[in-house]
């Protein structure tokens, strides 16, 4: 999938800038990039016009991205304007690339997306990883990252970070995997494995896919909960345009919230969860189909069956869709989002679950219902929200990225693509409005403030 980085304010790396004169400028080299990649092609003019600084600032900032090969000047705007015709400028085709990775229970998928958006280079392979230890697991996904940061640099691009989505509990600020039930993971700290030269980021996959639904979904709204699935239940909440962790990174696990107390036991340790009724196995063997069989056919075989009439499979993704609206009732009273989004291989079955679900939300929800739309990124979300918040932790400090990556913090940890808006977000301090001088420093003449 191609799509631009759009929209500053939406889900910046939440790298956080010193409030410096290097850090104004910095923040203003930010402001130019994101202008350009959400409108451009632009002139410096229209660039200058669009963020509030003066044509000379403008005009050493860009200078200062081409450079470093971040900005392209590709001549003369088009006919039909008032006046000399400036300069056209672009994000490069060349330059940084995020490569982001994903771990799943069957498969191992890595990705490359430049920044503009689109995806340079891509593999994936079918991986049989549940109970699997580790070491060998991380190992073959540092062999594919390898191959897909070869073939961008044969490109000519620069790798800027690894970001690696996995199903499981991270913990706050580090890399390291609390908690996976359904790869039988516990406290895995991934750098110890994927050791390499480029700054690493670890999360779970359902922040990533909500993170990719705000980047790049249409019309997505600032405020939703996300939910997705592979062989478990995931969900991640955007408020406001950023992302809600919890105090240690934990939120959102609703495959393990009880739909029924007394219900099976859960590999969590619980009881009667989510997941023992809407994950894909609990559903494949409802619908009288082996959960054994490999990856990604399973859904693609359920929605084939329900398609075609099954009476089996179409009861058991209506039985999944009302233990989904239970669930999400709880979590919808709580929250009150503006809208539910399903996404990952909910997608796919969307058709069959929705009466349901939304009938127990219209049912259950105090107030107004919230409404349910369908993400049309599929079950390629975490991968692209991965390789995605790389890009745009590059076009947040484009400065950073130059120096190296989009590194932050010590010992080569990528920025944390949780949303919130920063200095980096395209916001230069103070509120004065003052103009800057032609070095490029300015405090916020013309920009917004960021999101609380």
């Amino acid at each position: 999938m191609t799509a631009p980085l759009h929209d500053q304010r939406r889900g910046t790396s939440g790298t956080r800038l010193p409030d410096t004169q290097q850090g104004m400028r910095r923040r203003n080299l930010s402001r130019v990039m994101h202008a350009v990649a959400t409108h451009g092609p632009l002139s410096r003019a229209a660039v200058a016009s669009r963020i509030g600084l003066t044509r000379a600032a403008v005009s050493t900032l860009v200078d200062e991205l081409i450079r470093a090969g971040l900005l392209d000047e590709l001549g003369p705007e088009r006919p039909g304007r008032v006046g000399r015709p400036g300069s056209a400028l672009a994000v490069s085709a060349l330059g940084p690339v995020g490569i982001g990775a994903e771990v799943g229970v069957d498969h191992l998928a890595v990705c490359a997306v430049d920044l503009r958006g689109a995806i340079r280079a891509r593999v994936q392979r079918r991986s049989a990883n549940r109970d699997r230890s580790p070491a060998p697991v991380l190992k073959e996904l540092a062999v594919l990252v390898g191959q897909v940061c070869a073939q961008a640099r044969q490109e000519g691009l620069s790798p800027a970070g690894l970001a690696v989505a996995v199903p499981g509990l991270v913990a706050r600020d580090t890399r390291t995997v609390v908690r996976a039930p359904n790869l039988g993971w516990h406290d895995i700290d991934l750098s110890r494995h994927l050791s390499g030269e480029l700054p690493l980021t670890v999360d779970n996959e359902a922040n990533f896919g909500a993170l990719a639904e705000l980047w790049l979904g249409e019309e997505s709204p600032e405020d939703f909960l996300h939910v997705s699935a592979e062989i478990g239940i995931g969900a991640a909440l955007v408020v406001d345009g950023r992302l809600l962790r919890g105090t240690r990174g934990f939120a959102g696990e609703l495959g393990h919230v009880p739909v029924r107390p007394d219900g099976p036991a859960c590999p969590c340790g619980g009881r009667g969860c989510l997941e023992q009724y809407a994950g894909e196995g609990a559903v494949l063997r409802a619908a009288g189909l082996d959960s054994g069989d490999p990856g990604g056919e399973r859904g693609e075989v359920l929605a084939e069956r329900a398609a075609a009439g099954d009476e089996a499979a179409r009861r058991a993704l209506s039985d999944a869709g009302t233990a989904l609206g239970i669930a999400l009732t709880g979590a919808v009273n709580l929250l009150d989002p503006r809208a539910v989004v399903l996404g990952g291989a909910l997608s796919r079955l969307a058709p069959w679950l929705l009466p349901a679900l939304e009938q127990e939300l219209t049912e259950r929800t105090a107030g107004r219902g919230c409404g349910v739309t369908v993400s049309g990124l599929g079950p390629d979300g975490p991968l692209l929200g991965a390789a995605h918040s790389v890009a745009r932790a590059v076009l947040d400090d484009p400065a950073g990225a130059g120096a190296g990556g989009a590194a932050s913090g010590a010992g080569g940890a990528a920025p944390r693509p949780d949303g919130a808006a920063s200095g980096a977000g395209g916001v230069a301090s103070g509120a004065d409005g003052a103009a800057p001088g032609p070095d490029g420093v300015a405090s916020s003449a013309g920009g917004a403030a960021p999101r609380a």
